[in-house]
């Protein structure tokens, strides 16, 4: 499975990686994709990285773990694929979109690799999952290692944007250096959350953009 981290990745996290944690956990994972249906499917553990290299990386989006549906999780969070209805959290990510830049229609396909590749991290705290058994992989040491990631990008980059949706996500927030990286949170968008008056009305994406601008970066085309 580690040869599916992106070569930038595996400089950037050499360190971590051969941790003894790190290598418990790839078997841990291996066990559980033997024995259970786990999602993303196992080519797709690492896919967040392969798809936003280190270089390019502008924002980074937390999400808690992966969907838990057949067919869903596509490897970035909050992403599906093109021929996959979009999710609730994802229709009120797209709500709040359409509503902080004005737009005129909302997106059809909840498929978030454009993001990606405009150097876009979709992060999850943990990157695999039971099926229909939502945070069913919070035992693992996942944690533990997109703590390190977090933690890494916040040393090694500067002016970075993180947004931090949900109680979840937030807890990441103390790995990050708020002097480097403009870091903006919310609640979750989750009908939940969202309906409590937690998540829209954020412009994290305006946010976003204004802050890739003032630095010289181009900004993305959400």
């Amino acid at each position: 499975m580690l040869s599916q981290l992106h070569p930038s990745w595996q400089n950037f996290l050499a360190d971590e990686i051969q941790k003894p944690y790190f290598r418990d956990l790839m078997q841990a994972v291996d066990n559980e994709y033997q024995y259970h249906t786990c999602f993303p499917p196992k080519e797709l553990l690492f896919a967040a990285f392969d798809s936003c290299s280190i270089e390019d990386l502008k924002v980074v989006i937390i999400g808690q773990d992966p969907y838990h549906g057949v067919g869903e999780a596509n490897g970035l969070c909050f992403s599906v694929n093109d021929d996959v209805r979009i999710p609730p959290s994802l229709r009120n990510i797209f709500r709040e979109l359409n509503d902080d830049l004005e737009t005129v229609f909302l997106p059809t396909s909840g498929n978030l690799t454009h993001w990606a590749a405009q150097g876009v991290l979709l992060l999850n705290a943990s990157l695999s999952v039971r099926k229909d058994r939502p945070n069913s992989h919070k035992h693992l040491k996942w944690s533990i290692f997109t703590n390190a990631v977090i933690q890494t990008i916040s040393q090694q980059k500067e002016n970075v944007v993180f947004l931090l949706w949900g109680s979840s996500a937030k807890k990441k927030g103390s790995k990050i250096d708020r002097n480097k990286h403009l870091v903006l949170e919310s609640g979750h968008p989750s009908p939940m959350s969202a309906n409590q008056g937690k998540w829209f009305g954020n412009k994290h994406f305006s946010q976003t953009n204004a802050c890739l601008k003032a630095k010289g970066k181009a900004e993305i085309d959400w």
